[in-house]
């Protein structure tokens, strides 16, 4: 709840970029309280409308990853297209904002993985969860490849896990980050449309098994 006094005070936010800048008052208007403003039932069904784009966005993205039309999702959060481009001036912004606590996760699971005891087991078990999200979120490869500092992150983490599985002799030396992004690549576009969990579970095996050091 707003403070009666301070917040009439207080200057108010610059705009969102891309957002429509708002009418200019009628001449002799009076402009209303801060704390009518902010008890507006179109803010308060904005933010509702918002959150309904976001819920519906997760559930689309995952089902059918990136190439899920806005439309689509809209039908699916019950407003217009307009309400989808007024919140996410644009589709990347939107899918930024679904992907962002996914990737963090990861993140963070990378990050817990580099003091494990077993180095190979921690570099090999990350590739797995990745390999296992797959199947469910059809939009994480397409998440992990968004360009960006979080992205960054998630790359300098897989970094420490793929060196540290190499000092252990875990992984063949010649390795890089780049070309395990790559491999994830092709392990993805290989099986996006295969649902038998054997055959998925076979084709990691294979990556996996590529990744160790030559006997």
């Amino acid at each position: 709840m707003a403070e009666p006094s301070a917040a009439a005070a207080r200057p108010l936010p610059a705009p969102a970029a891309g957002a429509r800048p708002l009418p200019a008052p009628a001449a002799g208007a009076r402009p209303l309280p801060a704390s009518a403003a902010a008890a507006r039932p179109l803010r308060a069904d904005a933010a509702r409308n918002r959150e309904s784009v976001l819920r519906a966005a997760r559930v689309a993205f995952a089902e059918s990853g990136y190439g899920v039309p806005l439309d689509e999702i809209a039908a699916r959060a019950g407003v217009g297209p307009g309400t989808v481009y007024r919140h996410f001036p644009t589709k990347e912004a939107l899918f930024e904002a679904v992907v962002t606590a996914r990737v963090q996760d990861l993140l963070a699971d990378a990050r817990a993985r580099a003091d494990a005891a077993d180095p190979g087991a921690a570099f090999f078990g990350f590739l797995a969860r990745i390999a296992a999200e797959s199947a469910a979120k059809r939009d994480l490869p397409d998440a992990i490849s968004i360009a960006g500092s979080l992205r960054e992150d998630l790359d300098a983490a897989l970094d420490v896990l793929l060196r540290r599985a190499q000092r252990a002799e875990a992984v063949r030396a010649d390795v890089r980050t780049p070309d395990i992004i790559v491999l994830l690549k092709g392990l993805f576009a290989s099986l996006a449309d295969v649902s038998d969990q054997a055959r998925r579970d076979l084709v990691f095996a294979v990556l996996a098994d590529g990744l160790r050091p030559p006997r």
